[in-house]
């Protein structure tokens, strides 16, 4: 059922109605969101860390690849883009240890499209597995409950459904962290502990508006590998969302916009936030997946400032088209 076909369906609005009242009722058992944000850390840490260059999850020598299908369907699209860039078997070897970092920043049901779709978490997650991948973990530092925002979305119960692991936050999975000729990333706790001996890490993002970067993307998805009061960076969002993509460089990114979240973002709540806008876009460039994904929201590259910049810093291209997608429709 799209977005469009649910404004006259009553059954939907309970739905949405019981949804609300589901996470209501989770968020008060899990009792923690709030707190367990502000414990993992302070504003800025006093101690000086050593500065690293980021981390490089990328494939060397290969080129710069990019796929757009078009079509309802996530697993599908998802297949079919894989397809079309050389299968998954292009990026995922035989013991390989995969992180699949999505958004499940939001105790929200996938319904609202505030957060990485279950469908594509439980399908990565089972063609790394195919691919031979000796584990794959699913992560994020939501900004509500953690346990809440991952049983709520669906992220968790699909994620185990096709034998991946979750992993939570806690106190003991953050590390200081200083990111080289970075202004924002230095001495700041960051979500070290999946990230321990991963070979591979994949970003999967739907697509959002974002009241304050204008669109939350594959680039702004980093986000939540930061902890501490990380919201003090809003007010220099195009610069920490650049600093994030120098932060992680990662095996590919899928942004998905099957339907995205046109206004109100990146929370949203109301199904009238949302279009069907049918599209998925793998990139082993994060700056032009974020550059193409900012079309499904009827914007362009040179609206969303931290596109530019994140090019300048050379961490991709803004010019998705020089990478000669490849566009299917299915």
């Amino acid at each position: 059922m799209t977005p469009e076909s649910a404004n006259t369906g009553w059954d939907r609005r309970q739905f949405l109605a019981r949804a609300v009242k589901a996470a209501a009722s989770i968020a008060a058992a899990g009792a923690a969101g709030l707190w367990f944000h502000d414990f993992r850390g302070p504003t800025q840490a006093a101690n000086n860390q050593p500065e690293t260059g980021g981390l490089d999850f990328s494939i060397g020598g290969l080129n710069p690849r990019m796929a757009i299908v078009r079509g309802s369907d996530r697993r599908a699209t998802l297949q079919a883009a894989l397809k079309a860039l050389g299968g998954i078997e292009a990026f995922i070897k035989n013991k390989d240890r995969v992180l699949l970092k999505v958004n499940a920043a939001f105790a929200s049901p996938p319904m609202l499209s505030a957060t990485t779709h279950p469908e594509i978490v439980s399908e990565m997650a089972r063609l790394c597995h195919k691919a031979g991948a000796a584990s794959v973990v699913v992560t994020d530092n939501p900004i509500n409950n953690p346990g809440s925002c991952f049983t709520l979305s669906g992220i968790d119960a699909a994620a185990r459904a096709a034998g991946a692991g979750v992993y939570l936050p806690d106190v003991d999975a953050f590390e200081l962290f200083s990111l080289k000729q970075a202004n924002l990333i230095r001495n700041w706790p960051l979500l070290a502990g999946p990230l321990k001996n991963i070979t591979k890490v994949i970003g999967l993002a739907p697509v959002k508006d974002h009241h304050r970067s204008g669109a939350s993307l594959t680039m702004k998805n980093w986000y939540g590998l930061l902890g501490g009061r990380r919201n003090i960076f809003h007010q220099d969002i195009n610069t920490i969302i650049t600093e994030l993509a120098m932060m992680v460089r990662p095996t590919i990114v899928i942004l998905d916009g099957t339907v995205s979240m046109m206004t109100n973002g990146p929370t949203g709540g109301s199904l009238a936030d949302l279009k069907q806008t049918d599209t998925m876009i793998i990139s082993t460039d994060q700056v032009a997946a974020d550059a193409f994904g900012a079309t499904l929201l009827g914007k362009s590259a040179g609206e969303l400032p931290y596109i530019g910049k994140a090019e300048i810093a050379g961490l991709g291209t803004a010019d998705y088209l020089s990478l000669n997608p490849v566009e299917l429709s299915i």
